[in-house]
């Protein structure tokens, strides 16, 4: 076992503090969280590292994860939380004390901790990373154990019959922007509105694509303790664990990807197209996940991908995510086509514009995403919807079909980018009833052409898919 005693080391993530004389899984989780905030990393990237450095495995490593993701998901409503019980505004406590506070708050209010332990695991924290602190951390966890979450809610939320936005804002812990785009989206009924928040604030299960002829996913399912999924017919659920660590996912006859993701790839390769199929393209094909799914359908279908993308790390995860597969990877900005040799103007017979966006579908999956967001991003990221889907208009042969997806269901960002890029592109399109594209059954698609899914209703990701077809 690593020898608890305090030092102080430098590694990639900068200078750390004293290794406190505690249990690991708490100070892992407040490493995680402290990243986060400090330096805008992102939990699924920093934690994963953290946790081999402290050489966490089995319940400890599920237990510090549960804590850095329950942290940053409700830190919105657990800041409004602290700030009463301090009786200062949590803004002016020093950074390593209010991230330590934080992570008790949750463990008081969100988990079967015992208070005593969650109070005094945090002191001992607090004593690590905010010297002079302790008593002040003591008192205000101790003002924050004197009410469950419910009636802390009851006295800080605004009233559901006057205030409904800002009363779900701090009962779910999402910012009111956010909310309102997801009311509006579901068509202003706030009762499924309240579910999807719920739903957003629960730890959601690991999906994996097997990858079609590579990989059946009943057997993968049994081979790692997962069950086939309810819609993709690629997809497998795994309750927790490694998924990296599966010979599968090593070997690169599956990867991890939301169901979601994978039903948005396959619809594109399910709509009927008139005249030959040999020419796929993905234009904004990182970080490979979609890419990797087309790569082996097409391998199956005798056709070849090439997928494009700007980032130059990005597109070396795509050239690792689909290799053995008859994939091309371009290093360019999806937005040259006709401009860029390798992407001709009509030249392809299918396309995927999985465009950039502000990432609201997966609020599960990356929590400190709520609070980073802002409206403000919308204006550059639309515009560069937009652009990118007129490329892939461009792109696509009169016949052939494009594919629209993102991962947000914010109107702006769905219903109006398509509208308007097919407004402007000056090319004949029609729109494709998506709906049939997707498993015979599936509920909860609405009426058409678009879909939308949405966590609460089908387990997935909030993928939204427009198809478009080139006149």
């Amino acid at each position: 076992m690593r020898d608890a005693a305090p030092r102080r080391e430098t590694d990639r993530r900068g200078p750390r503090a004293p290794r406190p004389a505690m249990d690991r899984p708490r100070y892992a989780a407040y490493q995680a969280v402290a990243a986060v905030n400090r330096d805008d990393a992102y939990a699924n990237l920093v934690l994963p590292a953290i946790l081999r450095d402290e050489g966490l495995y089995g319940r400890d490593a599920a237990f510090a994860t549960e804590l850095t993701y329950g942290t940053l998901r409700h830190s919105g409503t657990l800041d409004a939380i602290l700030t009463a019980a301090a009786g200062r505004d949590v803004e002016r406590i020093d950074p390593p004390v209010r991230d330590a506070l934080r992570i008790g708050a949750y463990q008081l209010l969100h988990t079967r901790v015992p208070p005593h332990a969650a109070v005094s695991s945090t002191v001992d924290l607090v004593r690590m990373v905010g010297q002079g602190a302790t008593g002040f951390a003591n008192a205000v966890l101790r003002e924050v154990s004197a009410s469950d979450i419910d009636k802390w809610v009851a006295r800080l939320a605004p009233s559901m019959e006057t205030d409904p936005i800002g009363h779900l804002a701090l009962a779910h812990s999402h910012p009111q922007w956010i909310i309102r785009a997801f009311a509006e989206a579901l068509g202003g009924d706030l009762g499924e509105t309240t579910r999807l928040l719920i739903e957003n604030n629960e730890r959601p299960p690991v999906h994996l694509c097997a990858r079609p002829g590579l990989a059946d996913p009943v057997e993968l399912a049994d081979a790692s303790g997962g069950a086939p999924g309810a819609f993709s017919p690629y997809a497998v659920y795994l309750a927790g664990g490694a998924p990296g660590d599966l010979a599968a996912v090593v070997d690169g006859r599956a990867h991890v990807q939301d169901e979601g993701s994978q039903l948005v790839a396959a619809a594109l390769v399910q709509a009927p197209v008139e005249g030959p199929d040999g020419r796929w393209l993905d234009l904004c094909a990182g970080p490979g996940g979609k890419s990797g799914l087309l790569g082996a359908l097409a391998a199956q279908r005798d056709a070849r991908l090439t997928a494009v993308e700007v980032t130059e790390h990005r597109a070396r995860l795509v050239e690792n995510a689909t290799r053995g597969l008859p994939v091309t990877v371009l290093h360019t900005d999806g937005r040259l086509v006709g401009d860029e040799p390798k992407l001709p103007e009509g030249h392809f017979d299918r396309v995927l514009v999985d465009a950039p966006c502000t990432g609201l579908g997966s609020l599960r999956r990356r929590p400190e995403s709520r609070w980073r967001r802002q409206p403000s991003d919308l204006p550059a990221l639309t515009r560069l919807q937009r652009e990118l889907l007129t490329a892939g208009l461009r792109a696509v042969r009169p016949g052939g079909v494009v594919a629209y997806v993102t991962c947000s269901p914010h109107t702006v960002e769905t219903h109006v980018t398509v509208t308007e890029a097919a407004r402007r592109s000056g090319t004949p399109v029609d729109f494709v009833d998506a709906r049939p594209l997707m498993p015979a059954g599936m509920p909860g698609l609405g009426d058409g052409p678009t879909v939308q899914l949405w966590p609460h209703r089908h387990g997935t990701d909030a993928m939204f898919l427009a198809m478009l077809r080139r006149g």
